[in-house]
């Protein structure tokens, strides 16, 4: 039987589906074979949409990854894995799924082919990080963390297209695009029944949404410990492939996205957000702060940490540069917004499309075959990445969020240049 919306995602959220591992199997009996579902035809329709978008639903995958480091249980295995708590582990890591990620839409779905070992990868990868993550008792790989996740690829970008200018070229392509994403949920083990890919786009957004109001939209507004430095190294790290990344501006474009309270960039939303906060204040001094709480669900999901209010006053909201999260802002974190704002919007256009897929496909063969900026970083052979090999480990200790509260350090000239000059 169908389930509708809300009985799905209310599937999500019981115990069973936080209990439940991310496989059945153990890695050596994991067989991998299609869904009874599969569609070649959409499935490589889907594949060709995310051609004609490459650009723009690359960058909201890496939005998406932010918002996924978030969720508690994702983040204490992530940490506990020692794989990406320094730049250098987390650019191996990150920049190594990447290109699984791109291999799933370059290549054929067929036995024995690169797609296909990339994900028998990926799922032998999930159960032994299961497996190491029970063993120390911090939780496990579990079915809602895979669902949880598989939001990161497709959530923004599903539920917010005109922020990044995905547009569709033929009809049926948002669809084949989610029949993509089912598909690869499930061969990576992900249950039929806790895999958010619908079976239609409206279904699906509205799966999307109710994960962003109850996970990652309250989530995102008190962050985990150890969400700063895992997001930061993870964002430095993939500053080393691509030198337009700018930490600050994307944590800030993230909350943006997830509708955290007080992240607003135009000034229709500056405006719009002061009159809710006009409406909550009614008879109070409009000095009063108004918790960020009230405009939030409650949180789905365990681990959000009880905290101190974060006020939210009125005339912070007077103009954009007032307002108090904008404003800690470095220049450069204001100017790549400012940016990255008119490069969508010239995405929209036919030649800017063309020109930033183009953009975005030099830029993978360089991450594939010369990382220039990692082999001054890291080294040359340490800095080219084999998906087939596993992630190297170290024994970074993360700093607690507070560690990123103070004053930032001033950057080394040639990457403070660089933030300015690449876009």
């Amino acid at each position: 039987m169908d389930l509708s919306v809300e009985e799905f995602v209310d599937g999500l959220f019981k115990k069973e589906a936080s209990e439940q591992s991310s496989d059945k199997e153990k890695p050596e009996d994991i067989r991998m074979d299609y869904p009874e579902w599969y569609s070649e035809k959409k499935y490589n329709q889907g594949r060709r949409f995310y051609w004609d978008n490459c650009f723009s639903l690359t960058s909201s995958m890496l939005l998406g990854l932010v918002a996924v480091f978030a969720v508690p249980s994702i983040l204490r295995v992530l940490v506990s894995s020692r794989r990406s708590s320094s730049q250098y582990t987390a650019y191996r890591r990150y920049l190594s799924t990447l290109l699984h990620t791109v291999a799933w839409f370059e290549n054929d779905l067929k036995p024995g082919s690169i797609s296909w070992r990339s994900l028998y990868t990926v799922r032998c990868r999930h159960v032994r990080a299961d497996i190491a993550a029970k063993m120390k008792g911090i939780g496990r790989v579990s079915q809602r963390d895979m669902a949880l996740t598989q939001f990161g690829f497709i959530g923004f970008s599903i539920l917010k297209p005109d922020k990044f200018s995905i547009r569709p070229m033929q009809s049926e392509d948002w669809e084949s695009y989610i029949h993509f994403w089912r598909v690869i949920g499930n061969m990576i083990g992900l249950q039929d029944r806790y895999n958010i890919c619908r079976k239609n786009l409206q279904e699906t957004k509205q799966v999307c949404q109710l994960l962003l109001e109850r996970v990652f939209t309250p989530s995102l507004d008190h962050v985990p410990e150890y969400f700063e430095h895992m997001a930061r190294v993870m964002l430095e790290g993939m500053w080393s492939v691509n030198p337009t990344v700018n930490t600050s501006a994307l944590l800030y474009w993230t909350r943006h996205l997830a509708d955290v309270p007080g992240y607003v960039y135009t000034e229709k939303e500056r405006a719009d957000f002061q009159d809710r906060l006009r409406e909550h204040l009614k008879d109070k001094s409009e000095d009063t702060g108004v918790d960020s709480t009230v405009f939030t669900s409650r949180p789905a999901i365990e681990g959000i940490n009880e905290r101190p209010p974060r006020l939210l006053y009125l005339h912070d909201y007077d103009t954009i540069e007032s307002i108090p999260e904008y404003k800690i802002l470095p220049f450069a974190a204001k100017y790549k917004l400012a940016v990255s704002s008119i490069l969508y919007a010239f995405y929209s256009t036919y030649i800017g499309k063309l020109y930033l897929n183009l953009n975005f496909l030099f830029s993978l063969l360089l991450m594939k075959y010369f990382p220039y900026l990692a082999f001054f970083r890291f080294g040359i052979k340490a800095s080219l990445v084999n998906i087939f090999v596993e992630d190297p480990v170290d024994n970074t200790e993360p700093k607690t969020n507070a560690e990123y509260n103070k004053p930032p350090p001033e950057l080394p000239w040639y990457k403070a240049t660089l933030s300015v000059l690449t876009w």
